[in-house]
C-alpha cells in the first residue's frame, strides 16, 4: 500500500467513526430520576441553573453532567429552592454566597476575579514574547 492509499484510507476511516459516533451518541446525564420535579417548567429551570454551576469535585464539569455527591447535593439544594419559589439570581445569590464565584461555570468580571479572568491572555502574551526574544537571539548569533 502506498502513502497515498494509506492516507485516503485512514482519512476515510476516520470520516466514517465520527459519523458513526454522531449517530449513536446518547446525550448522558447525571441527574437521575428521583430528582425530577413535577412540574416541567421548574424542572428545566432547575436544569438551567445546574448547567451553570460548577462542581466543586470534577471542577470542569457543571453539576447536571457530575455524578459526584457533591453535584447531587447542589442539584437537590437548587430544587428545593425552586419549589420554594426562589428565583433564579436568588439562587445564584445563595450558592456564591456559600462558595465564591469559583462555583459559577462563567464568573463575573468583578475586582475579585480579575486575576481569574486576565492572567491566561498576560501569561499567553508573556510566553509569545520569549518566544520571539529567544528567535531573535538565534538568528542574532546565526548572523
Amino acid at each position: 500500500m502506498n502513502k497515498s492509499n494509506f492516507l485516503h484510507y485512514t482519512i476515510t476511516n476516520f470520516i466514517f467513526s465520527i459519523i458513526v459516533l454522531n449517530i449513536f451518541h446518547f446525550n448522558t446525564f447525571a441527574v437521575e430520576p428521583d430528582e425530577f420535579l413535577i412540574d416541567k417548567k421548574q424542572e428545566s429551570r432547575a436544569r438551567d441553573i445546574s448547567k451553570k454551576i460548577r462542581c466543586l469535585v470534577c471542577q470542569n464539569q457543571s453539576i447536571d453532567d457530575s455524578e459526584a455527591q457533591l453535584a447531587k447535593d447542589l442539584r437537590s439544594i437548587i430544587r428545593v429552592k425552586i419549589s420554594e419559589g426562589k428565583k433564579d439570581e436568588e439562587i445564584y445569590k445563595f450558592l456564591t454566597d456559600r462558595y465564591g464565584d469559583f462555583i459559577l461555570l462563567n464568573p463575573p468580571i468583578k475586582m475579585s476575579t480579575y486575576a481569574l479572568w486576565f492572567l491566561p491572555f498576560i501569561f499567553s502574551l508573556m510566553g509569545i514574547m520569549t518566544i520571539f526574544r529567544h528567535n531573535y537571539k538565534a538568528k542574532k548569533k546565526i548572523g
